[in-house]
């Protein structure tokens, strides 16, 4: 018997109608169904009380969910497609995005097109793409003591109302540089279109096999994005007395002391997002964010009246 997967937002009212819907569709084709909300993937939020909320990496991977699943569709905005490729990407599930929120960046179709979707897929006219995954740890001591998995961001900010924040970088082998700063970002190229935009960060196209460190409001006109080789890990080590405070693609984090150590480095695991159509950034640039819309040029002479 077949396996699929469904993982869907049930903060929104109809993503959660469309995913029982489609369990009793499947379930009737002769379909084995795992269903789960996208709340497992949330990291939790570290809280004064409780500084540390850890998981382990492979831990997320909700009961049933496995290698044997042929792919899980995902209902929700990015925010859930965020979630759901730290729950599946550990067992290398594709996943089927679909657009039930707002900006929807990440996400392959809407629900008005969803049977036509789910029956292309179904008849093997799709292909996989494959994003680069960041795996994130906090080391106190030898000790690990926060891991996550991330598709878009890890960022290393102040606590709010607190000053400056000091940050020695090591990438690879490179020698130590310290930027001073009120956080940064390290990003992968899918997550150049989030905070690290934002931030003042380039671009970058998927599958470019390169990283980001971007300053967040540097003191230093010398202090700018730096892209670089993704097989060269990171290592932060806050300077500043404060605790710091780290979020990884918006949502959940940990509290870093001065006596931590960040490792980033790309993952063994990958998001695989199944395409029902070759891939075209730069369209879902166009259509998303505006870049590249055609220019209507102003008149060079007005007539007055």
């Amino acid at each position: 018997m077949p396996k699929v997967g469904i993982i869907y937002n049930d903060v929104k009212p109809i993503a959660s109608r469309i995913a029982v819907e489609l369990k009793d569709k499947f379930t009737a084709a002769g379909w084995n169904v795992c269903i789960t909300t996208g709340v497992g993937g949330m990291l939790g939020y570290s809280t004064p009380e409780s500084p540390v909320c850890h998981t382990p990496i492979e831990g997320l991977t909700p009961p049933d969910f496995d290698s044997e699943t042929k792919f899980v569709v995902v209902l929700g905005g990015d925010g859930t497609v965020l979630a759901a490729s730290r729950l599946v990407a550990p067992c290398g599930i594709p996943m089927l995005t679909v657009n039930t929120g707002h900006m929807g960046f990440l996400t392959e179709t809407y629900l008005n097109k969803l049977p036509q979707a789910i029956e292309q897929v179904l008849a093997g006219k799709y292909e996989i793409e494959a994003r680069a995954m960041l795996t994130i740890k906090v080391f106190r001591g030898d000790s690990t003591i926060w891991e996550a998995l991330c598709l878009n961001e890890m960022v290393l900010h102040r606590e709010p109302l607190t000053s400056m924040c000091h940050f020695e970088i090591a990438v690879g082998r490179h020698a130590v540089v310290d930027i001073a700063a009120d956080g940064v970002i390290i990003s992968t190229p899918t997550g150049s279109t989030a905070y690290s935009l934002s931030a003042g960060g380039p671009v970058v196209t998927p599958g470019v096999p390169v990283l980001q460190l971007v300053p967040i409001c540097p003191h230093s006109l010398a202090s700018r994005a730096l892209v670089f080789p993704d097989h060269e890990p990171v290592n932060i080590f806050p300077v500043n007395t404060p605790r710091l405070v780290m979020v990884v693609d918006g949502n959940g984090g940990c509290y870093v002391l001065p006596e931590d150590r960040v490792y980033i480095e790309k993952s063994q695991y990958s998001a695989r997002f199944i395409r029902l159509q070759s891939p075209e950034f730069f369209r879902i640039l166009r259509e998303k964010l505006g870049w590249g819309l055609p220019h209507i040029a102003k008149p060079t002479s007005v007539e007055l009246p």
